[in-house]
């Protein structure tokens, strides 16, 4: 796989990966291979190895939480194996939020890596909750440590545990929990193969209780109903949630917001909303709950306006009509404002709502990106309403995690500080695009010479409701290994895309592949205006919306030499009865693919095949519920029969988000080997 060579043969093929590396640990077998695998591992590494090290190697923060009385942060931190190659083992760790103390680890269970995350502090600050797989790998529970050596195991479940939140009397534990679940939650992991007479079953996520004295758990929400968020009230007799009936990957979209009982688990709706729903919150005088509505095309990636409404029903009030700017998440303060994560064009930024006037003041602004655990912007909030915890990080600078005044913060960890980026400077840049003003980020080659002219490679993000920030990269991304074999990188936020408001988040709604497409295209002009890029030697990359986008643009330009489709829709028509989550589709296309067949076929790119002319490497995994792999077999099918080079490449049980660190690294040689075949 590291031979361009493989590249350069015009033979459309089917590739399941884990097959070829067993052809080739076979054919090693020549009396000599000791002595060349010693000097094998003594060879430099190429550019492209180094990135690869790079994107694998941070230390990265699952989740970041401040204690309610500010003087504690807690964190899960990632264990990286050798090479970067990723464990699945967390470690959490506390420190004086001042830094004035060091780190201290906190477990279940003492000289094993284990798998541990789900981090909430206990309203007095005085107990940390956690979920551990100590007792049984693979198997998390629930535990509770005094921040001492030792930890006191409260739960004997099997299943999946998630979203851990105290009651504010501090004698109960909320979880999320899927009994006997075959696997995470959410759409984006492995889908579970399918046999049989196939049936619309799934395993719904409960609200459950857990008694802190006795550990003792109760599940109280109806075994029908699935819930994704939910917070407490403020007298601990009730919560407010997200959910919906039936199947929980696909019916995020049409969920309602309810109030539960929490001795009964009575489920009273207060809001059917109009869109996508996400981060409720009740207020600290108890009448008021506020939550962030939009449109939203994934679960984990939340964008929209604020809205807050009666804790008894009614209608919700719009505190952020018009602004141009989306709020990621939200929490209430004790003096009853809102305090609010947000996207701001390309930068993160936070700021307060007051309800009762519909002031709006904004705190903070940056170009770096700001997270506590979640997607998208977020941060860990004390009692105080001022003080956070946040993970930073930026293009330049690797994450670490911050503590203070919001948008003061000092920084608390160095678990990276001898990380150096393997791509170049990185700059912001601004066009128009019909009536809209769009931003995206430039990423220069390693090495930058600007006597030299470099080819250029578009990575669409997926979505599209999600934005491009400055962030340190991971292996996920893996177009930010290009810049380090000598390509400039552009990623656009076009429209549909978050932070510049409800109106450009919408205005890729029934017209996907047109006006979005217009809004790249426009950048990709406006990048070669700004850097000495050849307009001769363009690529086109993307996953998921992204690989959309790449299936879409190869029919309807020839600007691009080259492209890379990972994860993308060939047929809107057919995918919309192929995948798991078609209830995103009707907010994007008004109606049913049955009843609009029309909208559908005119954004598909199958529906344009016959004008492809870029030879096209398709990448998908074969067990991805949100883009499936007939989508990608569709497309690779009409390219080869109508003699356009390509090749396609299905990774064994990966889903929409790849797992295995082996995949990862063979998707970013593949595409690097692909466009340096067609562009140098």
């Amino acid at each position: 796989m590291l031979f361009r060579s493989v590249f350069l043969c015009l033979a459309a093929t089917v590739l399941l990966v884990p097959q070829i590396h067993a052809q080739q640990t076979k054919t090693t077998t020549h009396k000599s291979a000791p002595r060349a695998k010693e000097l094998q591992e003594t060879k430099p590494p190429t550019p492209v190895e180094t990135a690869i090290s790079t994107l694998t190697a941070a230390r990265t923060f699952e989740q970041v939480a401040i204690s309610p009385d500010a003087k504690n942060v807690a964190w899960v931190e990632a264990i990286p194996g050798r090479n970067g190659v990723e464990t699945g083992n967390s470690a959490i760790y506390v420190s004086s939020a001042d830094g004035k103390t060091p780190p201290r680890h906190i477990s279940a269970g003492a000289g094993v890596s284990r798998a541990e995350s789900g981090i909430a502090w206990s309203p007095d600050s005085k107990q940390l909750a956690f979920l551990s797989d100590a007792a049984k790998p693979g198997q998390s529970q629930l535990y509770v440590t005094s921040l001492g050596p030792t930890a006191k195991k409260l739960t004997n479940i099997k299943g999946f545990l998630d979203a851990t939140r105290w009651s504010p009397d501090g004698k109960t534990i909320a979880v999320l929990f899927i009994e006997n679940a075959p696997r995470a939650s959410g759409p984006l992991v492995a889908e579970t193969a399918e046999t049989g007479e196939i049936k619309d079953s799934f395993y719904e996520q409960r609200l459950a209780l857990v008694d802190v004295a006795t550990g003792a758990l109760r599940q109280i929400t109806p075994t029908d109903m699935y819930i994704y968020e939910y917070d407490w009230a403020p007298d601990s007799r009730r919560l407010v949630a997200t959910a919906a009936r039936g199947n929980g990957d696909n019916n995020w979209y049409i969920a309602q917001l309810y109030t539960i009982d929490a001795g009964t688990g009575g489920m009273n709706p207060i809001y059917k909303p109009a869109l996508q729903i996400a981060r409720p919150v009740w207020s600290f005088d108890g009448k008021s709950i506020a939550f962030i509505e939009g449109l939203m095309s994934d679960e984990p990636s939340v964008g929209g306006d604020i809205f807050v409404m009666p804790e008894s029903g009614g209608t919700p009030k719009n505190l952020t009509t018009g602004r141009k700017f989306s709020a990621s998440w939200l929490a209430w303060t004790s003096q009853q404002k809102i305090v609010f994560a947000e996207f701001l064009g390309g930068d993160s930024g936070v700021g307060s709502v007051d309800p009762a006037t519909g002031e709006v003041q904004e705190i903070y602004q940056g170009s770096e990106s700001i997270s506590a655990g979640f997607w998208n912007p977020n941060l860990s909030l004390a009692a105080d309403g001022e003080t956070a915890a946040v993970e930073i990080s930026a293009f330049d600078a690797p994450p670490e995690i911050w503590t203070g005044k919001i948008g003061r913060w000092r920084q608390l960890t160095s678990r990276n500080k001898d990380m150096k980026p393997t791509w170049g400077q990185v700059k912001s840049i601004h066009w128009k695009s019909d009536e809209y003003d769009v931003q995206g980020w430039l990423v220069y080659p390693a090495n930058f010479n600007p006597s030299k002219k470099y080819p250029l490679i578009v990575d669409v993000h997926g979505g599209p409701g999600a934005a491009v920030q400055s962030a340190w990269p991971g292996i996920s991304n893996f177009a930010m290994a290009l810049p380090s074999a000598g390509y400039f990188v552009f990623l656009p936020n076009p429209r549909g895309s978050f932070g510049s408001g409800e109106a450009f988040t919408r205005a890729n709604v029934r017209d996907f592949g047109y006006g979005d497409f217009r809004d790249i295209l426009a950048g990709v002009d406006e990048a070669i205006k700004a850097a000495p890029i050849d307009p001769n030697r363009l690529g086109l990359t993307g996953w998921s919306y992204g690989g959309y986008m790449t299936m879409w643009g190869v029919t309807q330009t020839d600007r691009f030499r080259a492209a890379v489709a990972g994860a993308g829709i060939a047929n809107l028509l057919s995918y919309y009865g192929e995948n798991k989550i078609d209830q995103w589709m009707i907010p994007f296309f008004g109606k049913s693919a049955y009843d609009d067949p029309e909208v559908y076929a005119k954004s598909s790119p199958i529906t344009f095949i016959k004008k492809v002319k870029t030879p096209t490497l398709v990448l998908v995994g074969d067990s991805d519920g949100e883009c499936p792999t007939p989508q990608s077999y569709e497309f690779w099918h009409a390219l080869k029969t109508l003699g356009v080079e390509t090749r396609l490449v299905v990774y064994e049980h990966e889903g929409h988000h790849f797992a295995k660190p082996e995949h990862n690294r063979d998707r970013v040689l593949r595409t690097v080997a692909w466009f340096d075949s067609h562009l140098r």
